[in-house]
Parts: structure tokens; C-alpha cells; sequence
């Protein structure tokens, strides 16, 4: 199953990071998601609900929220090209800012 999830990169300390809008499979397993070329593991951590399987990154991955409001911290968000209509069309019901490339959470 895709769907459209948000997914942050955790920093070096682990509370914050780079954001993003993309595109995001569950396994069949339901215990990774793929996210381009990364597997990520859920995990129950700090700050964290996954782990990249092959470089031990720690990310957040959770469904959108349609206030915009993703990052825990504030600050700008990306959003994948292939997931920037979709995202502003359907999760926040926004189709007029659907050439918007990222948004401030």
C-alpha cells in the first residue's frame, strides 16, 4: 500500500531534522516503510519511530496532518515533486497552492 506520509531525517541529536511530503510503501511485512532507496525500520524510540535498516538513521514517518503542523520544531518542509499535487489537492484541501514545492510548518 503508497500512500502520502511526512517523512523528517533526524539530526546528529536526534529532535530535529530535514522534512519531507513524499510518497511512502508500506512492506508486506507492515514493519518498514520504503521510501525511495531507503528501508525504514519501525522501531520505538526517543524522538524517532524508525531506523534506516542500512545506515542506521533515525527518522520520524507519520501521516500528514492537514493543518500543516508535521514538525515538531517548526520549519520549512519539502515536498516530493511526484507528491506536491496530490498532497495539496487531497490531504490539505488546498488546491490553489498546489505549485508550492514547501510550506512552513
Amino acid at each position: 500500500m503508497k500512500r502520502i506520509m511526512y517523512i523528517e531525517h533526524k539530526d546528529q541529536d536526534g529532535l530535529d531534522g530535514p522534512g519531507r511530503i513524499g510518497w511512502v510503501e508500506l512492506s508486506r511485512s507492515r514493519r518498514a516503510y520504503l521510501y525511495g532507496e531507503r528501508r525504514l525500520r519501525k522501531v520505538v524510540g526517543f524522538k524517532h519511530n524508525c531506523v534506516d535498516a542500512e545506515t542506521g538513521d533515525m527518522f520520524w514517518v507519520s501521516g500528514p496532518k492537514k493543518n500543516g503542523e508535521d514538525k515538531l520544531y517548526g520549519g520549512v518542509v519539502e515536498i516530493d515533486e511526484d507528491a506536491r499535487e496530490e498532497y495539496w489537492e487531497k490531504v490539505r484541501g488546498l488546491p490553489e497552492r498546489v505549485t508550492d514545492r514547501s510550506y512552513r510548518s
